[in-house]
């Protein structure tokens, strides 16, 4: 009886992971953050982004990327290179990271992905509003999120003994492109 009872068990969940798909990040992906000063707007740019994205018909069943801190990097050298690093406390957490479960999802604008965000060792609940696409065996998801710096304890960073100091809030503007 036990047998009659774990042979439909088994089928089903075999069904399960072969229904799912699974994407990877691409190079193609971009993600930057704009912030302004005292001084002057300005922007860095994230070049090292990890990604994956589980997918079971109209729900990601996993969406994750992370970030490496040291790619993190500005236009304008690399003093700002230091002291943004620094703000993010890249020497005790390297990594930016990314995670969501079980998010429905359909194409288009104004589509809602909860999950959690961690910056500096600190850990929030989010919900970012993007765009969803899907082309080719690709899923593009875009958007931007803003972030209060001091909302990850971090302390925004100042330059000229104080006379210019970055503002708390960053827009984070991502175009990530997951692949099968």
């Amino acid at each position: 009886m036990k047998i009659i009872v774990l042979i439909p068990l088994l089928l089903f969940t075999s069904m399960l992971l072969i229904a799912q798909d699974s994407y990877t990040l691409s190079n193609e992906s971009t993600l930057t953050v704009d912030g302004t000063s005292t001084l002057h707007d300005w922007t860095v740019t994230a070049n090292t982004i990890q990604g994956a994205l589980q997918s079971n018909a109209q729900v990601f069943t996993t969406i994750s990327f992370e970030v490496d801190v040291t790619s993190i990097v500005s236009t304008r050298g690399a003093t700002m290179d230091k002291k943004t690093h620094n703000a993010l406390k890249m020497e005790e957490h390297p990594k930016i990271v990314f995670s969501a479960r079980e998010v429905a999802f359909s194409e288009g604008s104004d589509q809602h992905i909860t999950g959690k965000l961690t910056i500096a060792g600190v850990q929030k609940d989010v919900v970012i509003v993007v765009a969803i696409k899907e082309s080719e065996g690709k899923i593009q998801i875009r958007g931007n999120h803003k972030i209060i710096l001091q909302d990850y304890d971090m302390e925004p960073p100042t330059a000229m003994f104080g006379s210019i100091v970055v503002g708390d809030e960053v827009t984070v503007n991502f175009d990530l492109i997951f692949a099968k």
